[in-house]
């Protein structure tokens, strides 16, 4: 085996693209001129694809040969073809590499009698909580914008999609800023170079993922990492033992002057089951760090790592400090951490360097990749961090709804709209005037006869009001269905509450004019009103009394033109009785009238109230509680997927 330079390399790198050489060429594992000459590890690939083994200081990296141009590779995901054109900039010491070169990194190959990976089942207590965010989605969509619901959306489908990969694995996201060694720590993990690092800076332009079992190419095809940037970590069964079911991602810079390199990391790590953040002395308090990605994720902690990196730095009893500090400043931040058995996020102090504390994070690693949990946790929490950020459209600390007090004034209202206090006092002077009418004597019925031919009859409901009358109603029923909406919106979330008030606004157009209509039909019917049983002995009294006051004055007339005797007692006495008798039968009615009066206007009004609700109810009250029982329903919703 000849080794070469990293100028050889580079002139080498240069001419594969344009001339096909037969001659093996080496180089380091991970291109990292600083590195390759200090840990050795070497890789021999040939021209055309041929296998060839890489020897790497006391172990021995899985990796395979990459095909020579043209040809196809064998991945987990299916034959791909191989694209030879272009080259890339891996930022460390400014040599291009053309795509044979870097196709010639190991790849993960699948076992053609591998079983396929069983996918992940979620707990009852999470489906359910799924199962409630998606029909509170769907309650909700008539009534708030599609981007106040996209993050549930989203959060549903990333949960429908993670469910249907691998349940055996754990992908862990490693990111960081710039200079903070997650690089480093990557390779650590691994046992073997794969992630550039390097003075200058950014060094990691694309993702990279390391899987320790197999199984797990379609859960990297989820995060959008080609076949070329998929590795396998050093070969050892500890390792492999205890990180069973791990894919390790080393993220790009989230701090990175390229915005390319920011929408890797954010589309990543919303996609990943945990992340570990690899911080280091100098950035550990960087305010973008906490702002843009620790606070936010704060309801994650359970699926998260926080590393202090480079502790090697430090002197003396620095380092405990500034772990202090950085765990105080997670919990400013809100972010639980795990401490005393208490869940919540695991934070490290170790040295990619000189691998203290690395031991302790694979440990850590290994452990909460055997739990399996991580992937229903890392849903969980996006459920809590979306129904959170739904809060202000669903829950409010108010009462809400119709109570029957406001039902009741809005009854209220609509019937003194109508009149209906004045038809039943109408209905109770119409009642009490037949009866005058009906028993009365017979010269006062004539002379109010008279009356009624001069002037309009009163006691009855007009059909059509005065303008200025209609005007009047046509307000109060504006200001009743305002009053309803205003109290049944009261309390409600700001969708909410304009949901409730539109309903009553199209309830109330036409209100008006039904309420006419209704009145028209709900007054006093025609005719007279109905007479109690004691009328016909009244009206018999009172005849009685006017025969009476007829056969006296007749008498007398007779004694006076001589036909009959004198005898003025009989006569005067009979006309007297029937002069006195016919208004104190009269007086007797109004007086037993007055129950009878009253009851009939007490019922007309009540007629004309009912009629004026229903309208009312059907019209704005029905759909206002619709809207409310609506809300009801998402609230209940709601709750089910807070785990209330």
């Amino acid at each position: 085996m000849t080794a070469v330079t990293d100028q050889d390399h580079t002139d080498q790198a240069g001419d594969a693209g344009s001339e096909n050489r037969e001659g093996p060429v080496e180089e380091p594992v991970g291109g990292d001129a600083d590195r390759g000459g200090k840990d050795g590890h070497t890789r021999v690939e040939s021209a055309k694809g041929g296998p060839a083994r890489a020897e790497a200081g006391p172990g021995r990296a899985r990796e395979e040969a990459g095909p020579a141009r043209g040809e196809t590779v064998e991945t987990a995901e299916g034959p791909a073809d191989v694209d030879s054109a272009g080259g890339w900039d891996d930022g460390l010491i400014a040599r291009r590499v053309t795509a044979e070169t870097e196709q010639a990194a190991a790849v993960e190959v699948r076992g053609p009698n591998a079983p396929p990976a069983a996918p992940l089942a979620y707990d009852a207590p999470l489906h359910s909580r799924l199962d409630a965010l998606r029909e509170l989605v769907g309650l909700s969509r008539a009534r708030l914008d599609s981007r106040t619901l996209a993050e549930a959306g989203q959060v549903l489908d990333e949960a429908a999609a993670r469910r249907r990969l691998s349940g055996q694995h754990t992908v862990v996201a490693i990111a960081g800023a710039t200079g903070s060694g997650k690089s480093q720590l990557f390779n650590a993990l691994a046992g073997v170079a794969i992630s550039e690092t390097g003075v200058r800076r950014p060094t990691t332009a694309a993702p990279i993922a390391c899987s320790w079992s197999d199984g797990s190419a379609s859960l990297i095809e989820r995060l959008g990492i080609p076949p070329r940037l998929r590795r396998r970590p050093l070969q050892s069964a500890e390792s492999e033992a205890q990180l069973r079911g791990l894919v390790l991602v080393d993220l790009p810079d989230h701090d990175s002057a390229a915005v390319q390199h920011r929408e890797h990391v954010d589309r990543i790590l919303a996609l990943v089951d945990a992340v570990i953040w690899v911080v280091d002395p100098e950035k550990y308090a960087d305010a973008m760090l906490h702002e843009r990605y620790l606070r936010p994720m704060a309801g994650h902690a359970e699926v998260m790592f926080v590393v202090l990196n480079q502790i090697d730095r430090l002197p003396g009893e620095a380092a405990e400090q500034v772990l202090d500090d950085l765990r105080r400043l997670l919990d400013e931040d809100g972010i639980a951490l795990g401490e005393y058995g208490e869940p919540g996020a695991t934070v490290l102090a170790l040295s990619a360097l000189t691998g203290d504390g690395i031991g302790e994070l694979r440990e850590a690693l290994g452990q909460f990749v055997a739990e399996r949990g991580a992937p229903a946790r890392r849903i969980a929490a996006d459920v809590d961090a979306a129904a959170w950020r739904l809060r202000p459209v669903y829950a409010t600390g108010r009462r809400t709804g119709l109570s029957e007090e406001a039902r009741d004034d809005f009854a209220a209202r609509l019937a003194d709209a109508v009149g209906a206090t004045a038809a039943g006092e109408a209905a109770e002077r119409a009642w009490l005037r037949n009866a005058n009418r009906a028993c009365g004597t017979p010269w006062l019925r004539l002379w109010r006869w008279y009356q009624d031919r001069r002037e309009p009859p009163t006691g009855r409901l007009p059909l059509r009001a005065h303008p200025e009358e209609e005007a009047t109603a046509r307000q109060r029923v504006e200001q009743a269905v305002r009053t309803l909406a205003d109290r049944a919106s009261a309390g409600l979330p700001a969708p909410w509450a304009q949901a409730v008030r539109e309903a009553a606004v199209r309830g109330s157009q036409g209100l008006p004019e039904a309420l006419d209509e209704l009145t028209a039909r709900a007054g006093l019917p025609p005719g007279r009103p109905p007479r109690p049983g004691w009328w016909p002995a009244a009206v018999l009294a009172q005849a009685s009394m006017t025969l009476l006051q007829i056969v006296g004055g007749l008498w007398l007339v007779g004694q006076i033109v001589g036909v009959m005797a004198p005898n003025l007692g009989v006569p005067v006495l009979l006309m007297v009785a029937g002069i006195i008798g016919g208004p104190l039968v009269e007086w007797s009615c109004r007086m037993a009238a007055r129950g009878p009066a009253r009851r009939y206007g007490v019922e007309a009004e009540r007629r004309l109230r009912e009629a004026a609700s229903g309208c009312g109810r059907a019209r704005v009250l029905d759909p206002v509680a619709a809207e409310l029982l609506r809300y009801r329903e998402v609230r209940e919703q709601y709750s089910r997927v807070v785990g209330v």
